[in-house]
């Protein structure tokens, strides 16, 4: 039986942050305290509600191995289904009694022996562990377009949508291209009277239909439980498969671009396809998944718009022809800051480094979990995890479980502090960039995959890699082990 009982503050009540307390309850670690900003668990699914949301992983796939739900309406779940997937695992795990609601660490500082929060009510907290999980794409990005304050109707991003805004029969514009631009396109089409997608440049569209499953297949699933397995892992080789397609060059690379590239035929307007088709391989930035996309943007009452947004007015967007666009309405599926990770809040280790200084020429990470410099400081999706087209409730419980296993040799009073060292860390990062050109994200496309040197930040292995690093034993020699300076040994130095 374990001596010392560590407590651990995690920041963030999204799908990662539950996920690593609920194995850590799993562990028998009760000292656990979920800090969360908003009111409810959820994350990015409490945060995004616009129309057409659906997750582009399946369900069967996007769920926790210990949390299965045997009553997903449809392959690609829409995005109330899954955040009612993470409400219901958190109370099925009693997870809110360990949540603080409305509560934003502000800022967090390593003393040499604990953890020490300050919220933004200025009250101050402690904790031996401290575990960002805060997400990826959490920070919304507003573009910097010319008078946008000037519309004189509704303007929304697409994480903040305004349900009070009755978009039926409207004209409406939406600015973006990625998946969320696409799946808004295929959301609203059928209630606008007038949809106009603004394009700064082509995403490739790989047509995967999203059928529903029969009334039979919940029951079944309900019975034999073992199903629920057998899809998951069925779905994890597919999708493994295909990670294949994106780290090295191949049969498998040539089949993807080769599927898109047909798909593209189903636009009939050489034209329209020709504006629809882009100029970078498949893959180089995050695969778009639709199987309704091509179809809608053919409607009558859709245009795709491909020339330069110059300003804003009252009335509408003018673009760079001198056209003005009357509208109604506009959504702006303008991504995230892929980069923020735990920012806006403070983190600094005990000599005063602060991850913006740690940070100066971009995120970087060990195993995309800790940073050197900051003892017993663990990261859920930190930089460079692998958060292609990949389930991260897998990489999660990867994660999350590596974490578990650092706390538990804490208990066993193996070391007081752990943190990775500078140098592991830079031959970490230093191997990725040498693996990096043989990714298909390297091929030339920008993307938010980018840092700051125009590198992409992903991992450049297949997510499998990943997860076997993941569990395997850490290397002694890349993690400096700090013990405790006892008050009596310090007062017999003096």
């Amino acid at each position: 039986m374990t001596g010392r009982s560590p407590s651990v503050g995690i920041v963030g009540a999204g799908m990662s942050g539950l996920c690593q307390a609920i194995l850590l309850r799993k562990a028998g670690i009760t000292d656990i305290t979920v800090y969360e900003k908003s009111h409810d668990v959820g994350g990015t699914w409490r945060d995004n509600t616009y129309p057409g949301l659906a997750c582009d992983v399946p369900s069967r796939f996007y769920q926790f191995t210990f949390a299965t739900n045997p009553d997903w309406s449809k392959v690609f779940s829409p995005g109330a289904e899954i955040f009612d997937y993470f409400r219901r695992t958190a109370d099925e795990y009693r997870m809110r009694e360990l949540i603080r609601f409305g509560v934003q660490i502000t800022d967090a500082r390593f003393d040499g022996r604990r953890w020490r929060l300050t919220t933004d009510t200025g009250q101050s907290l402690a904790h031996d562990f401290l575990i960002s999980a805060t997400g990826v794409l959490r920070e919304p990005r507003m573009p910097a377009i010319d008078g946008l304050a000037e519309f004189d109707g509704p303007v929304m991003h697409s994480a903040r949508w305004d349900h009070s805004v009755d978009m039926s029969g409207k004209r409406v514009a939406v600015i973006g291209t990625g998946s969320t631009g696409v799946q808004l396109v295929c959301g609203l089409a059928d209630s606008v009277s007038r949809l106009e997608l603004y394009q700064r440049s082509a995403q490739w569209v790989l047509p995967v239909p999203n059928p529903s499953y029969r009334r039979w297949t919940a029951p079944l699933h309900h019975k034999f439980p073992a199903l629920d397995a057998l899809a998951y892992n069925g779905y994890d080789r597919v999708f493994r498969f295909a990670a294949g397609a994106l780290v090295r060059p191949g049969l498998r690379r040539a089949l993807v671009a080769r599927i898109c590239r047909r798909a593209l035929q189903r636009v009939r307007d050489p034209q329209l396809r020709r504006r629809l088709t882009p100029d970078y391989q498949p893959g180089c930035r995050r695969m778009v998944f639709s199987g309704g996309f091509y179809e809608a943007i053919q409607r009558p009452n859709v245009e795709l718009v491909d020339i330069g947004i110059d300003h804003v007015e009252a009335r509408g967007i003018v673009t760079s022809d001198g056209v003005r666009h009357e509208l109604d309405a506009i959504v702006l599926a303008t991504g995230f800051d892929a980069h923020a990770f735990m920012r806006p809040m403070v983190l600094a280790g005990p000599g005063g480094l602060t991850v913006d200084q740690l940070w100066t020429e971009g995120p970087k990470a060990h195993l995309g979990v800790a940073l050197p410099g900051f003892p017993n400081f663990f990261m859920l999706m930190g930089p460079h995890s692998p958060v292609g087209n990949y389930s991260l409730t897998a990489i999660a419980e990867a994660q999350a479980a590596h974490i578990v296993g650092w706390i538990q040799r804490w208990r066993d009073a193996e070391f007081d502090t752990v943190a990775p060292t500078r140098r592991a860390t830079e031959e970490f990062n230093a191997s990725m960039h040498e693996a990096m050109p043989d990714t298909v994200w390297a091929t030339g496309c920008t993307s938010w995959y980018l840092g700051a040197d125009g590198l992409p930040e992903l991992w450049p292995w297949t997510p499998d890699t990943y997860t076997r690093l993941m569990s395997a034993a850490p290397n002694p020699d890349h993690y400096e082990l700090g013990h405790y300076v006892s008050e009596v040994a310090t007062k017999e130095s003096v």
